[in-house]
């Protein structure tokens, strides 16, 4: 209750509806889904100061923001590569131009032919690839990723890292600020004192105080001297061998030779001009290469800012366009409105749908909002299978034997909404057809059930999933 008897009180009360005034003002001009606009709208009246903090920190939108200028993109992206960019795109398979002709008008990005890919579901296999790619390099090594432990993984690539910058080679490495909490300043700065460029992205000096924390870049990826690149679910940290206590740490990753890595390349030198100043775009980190296999592909990013979801928007013409299965794998399934549509629509259509969750997650309050979807989808003839051979933290995506897609996208709120993305999507059937393969042989290890049985749950863990629900946004 409101004291208007002290003059103080008076003030500070009239300070408060003020701020509280103007925020509603701004949520409304933001012209959000009028759902999301409402539900602000009620936290910021009936949750007197909490409503205040809680919009600073997750409701305020950066759609309208811009990380670099246009003249920096043309100078890093288009530059060291002008002479393939006039050339007309590979000859992409009919049922996938558009799709590509969607992610090359809305992401700028260029699809590439003639790669190879290996394909990675072994954490130790990526690993030896990655540090054997390491040795190699002689020009430079780009590392950027979410999280980067100092535990024996991480201390066995960052010393690896030390060698190659003491011989000289060039090595800049990107880190989250929010997923390396834990990690010590002295972890980070043993690599600089070795020559080694570090930098955090989005650093947030006060964490209590900045709605950057609600910003984080989740890309994993990795470029040796401008040919070999990785991509993937994959961060630096033990658990990604080791596994988690009750089995092992299912992942999938990508090493890619060929014209695509100068995809990830482009990926990496934006974030690392966003984080330094710096125009990095010397053709020497854009070597031309010849073919080295068959497969097509689009490196593709989406980002908090600017004014499309690149990623989920790709998703969605990627599900209408399916014909004969769907195949997705993803830790986390908090989907937006859009994307639990779409996947309703395609099974009612009579398309295959089946998405592969872990039966177990690394998050029991994650797990539990996941689970609330559930019903939505397989009501509408939506295949869930749960993993039970440990964490399944992959996150892919396989349509009709043509067109897959492996990155660092999980399908729930944050990665859509808040999170720094990066996906390589792939248009050839040799590549579908192995991460389909894939999927079916994991599918040896999972648990299908039926939505009858589904509903057959305890009430209370309904109510539990139903509440958490209200959160997924946050998530």
């Amino acid at each position: 209750m409101f004291d208007w008897s002290n003059p103080f009180s008076i003030a500070l009360n009239v300070v408060y509806l003020t701020m509280v005034l103007g925020t509603v003002i701004v949520v409304i001009l933001d012209n959000r889904h009028p759902v999301k606009t409402l539900a602000w709208i009620m936290v910021l009246i009936f949750l007197p100061i909490i409503g205040l903090v809680c919009y600073f920190f997750f409701g305020q939108s950066a759609r309208k923001e811009r990380l670099i200028s246009k003249r920096s993109f043309i100078h890093i992206a288009r530059k060291p590569l002008r002479g393939y960019w006039r050339k007309p795109p590979p000859d992409l398979p009919e049922e996938c131009q558009m799709l590509s002709s969607l992610f090359r008008r809305m992401n700028r990005s260029m699809p590439f032919g003639g790669n190879r890919v290996d394909i990675f579901t072994q954490g130790a296999d990526k690993i030896q690839t990655l540090l054997r790619a390491i040795h190699r390099a002689r020009h430079h090594i780009h590392m950027e990723y979410y999280i980067w432990e100092d535990d024996a993984l991480g201390r066995l690539i960052s010393d690896a890292l030390i060698d190659k910058a003491r011989e000289g080679v060039e090595v800049r490495v990107i880190y989250d600020d929010v997923g390396c909490w834990r990690v010590k300043d002295s972890f980070f700065n043993r690599m600089r004192e070795a020559g080694i460029e570090v930098h955090p992205f989005l650093k947030v000096h006060f964490p209590i105080f900045s709605r950057r924390v609600n910003y984080r870049n989740h890309r994993k990826i990795a470029i040796i001297d401008g040919n070999v690149g990785f991509i993937g679910g994959m961060n630096i940290a033990n658990r990604y061998l080791r596994g988690v206590p009750w089995g092992a740490w299912r992942d999938t990753s990508l090493c890619i030779s060929g014209m695509a890595v100068q995809g990830l390349q482009t990926v990496f030198l934006m974030d690392w001009c966003f984080v330094t100043g710096q125009q990095v775009s010397d053709t020497a980190y854009f070597p031309l290469q010849d073919n080295m296999g068959h497969s097509q592909i689009q490196i593709v990013t989406s980002k908090p800012v600017g004014r499309w979801r690149e990623i989920m928007q790709g998703y969605l013409h990627a599900i209408a366009s399916a014909r004969r299965y769907i195949y997705i794998q993803t830790p986390y399934f908090m989907p937006t409105e859009q994307i639990l549509t779409a996947l309703q629509t395609a099974a009612l259509s009579g398309v295959d749908v089946r998405i592969m969750l872990p039966w177990k997650s690394d998050s029991r309050v994650v797990q539990m909002c996941s689970r609330s979807y559930l019903r939505d989808v397989m009501e509408a003839g939506v295949k869930v299978l749960f993993y039970h051979h440990g964490f399944l933290h992959a996150k892919t995506l396989v349509i009709d034997d043509r067109i897959s897609s492996i990155g660092s996208t999980n399908i729930d709120f944050r990665s859509f909404e808040y999170n720094f993305e990066v996906n390589a999507f792939m248009y050839d059937s040799d590549t579908a057809l192995r991460l389909r393969d894939i999927f079916l042989a994991d599918q040896q290890h999972c648990t299908h059930i039926s939505s009858q049985r589904w509903a057959r749950r305890s009430p209370w863990r309904k109510v539990e999933e139903s509440v958490l629900r209200l959160f997924a946004p946050l998530m």
